[in-house]
Order: structure tokens, then sequence, then C-alpha cells
């Protein structure tokens, strides 16, 4: 199993509108073969938490993980929340 944490740094405060955005992709991406699990979450700490949205990912292996990042509909989703995404930091792991 493949576990995936991406962390987006938003550019100011555009939480709402970012999230507004992923939420019209998520039973999309949850639809997908191959994928287990997708949520994102917030920070907790409040000196962060308009500032960044995390999106813990589960997924079979990484053959599904690189289907679901070239699909149309992850194309679209990132054309729209290129002026609100500063950056992003993936990080993926494998269960021992």
């Amino acid at each position: 199993m493949l576990h995936v944490i991406a962390r987006i740094e938003l550019n100011g405060d555009v939480q709402d509108k970012f999230l507004e955005v992923l939420d019209k992709y998520i039973p999309t991406v949850r639809s997908e073969e191959g994928c287990i699990r997708y949520e994102p979450c917030i920070d907790i700490e409040p000196e962060t938490r308009r500032k960044f949205v995390t999106i813990v990912e589960e997924w079979i292996d990484e053959a599904h993980l690189k289907r679901h990042l070239a699909t149309p509909h992850m194309e679209e989703y990132r054309k729209e929340v290129a002026d609100l995404r500063k950056s992003t930091q993936l990080f993926k792991l494998e269960t021992r």
C-alpha cells in the first residue's frame, strides 16, 4: 500500500476558495480504481490553520497513483488552483 501526504501551501487567505475547488474533485478521485483514501485536512494550530491544506491519500500502489496524477480531472484541478497554490510538497510512503 502507498501512502501519500500532499502538503499544499496557499497564496494568502484563499483556503475557502481552494477547498471549494478541491471539493468538486473529491468524489471523482475517490471513485478511481486503486484509491483507498483521499482526505483533505487543515492544520489545528492557529498560526498555520489557513495557510495550508494537507491531503492524506492511500493508493493500492504507485502505478495507481501515477494513473491518478495523469487523469484529465487532475489536470483541470491543477489549472483551477494554480493561482491559489504557492507550493506543494509530496511525500510518498509505503507500508512495511
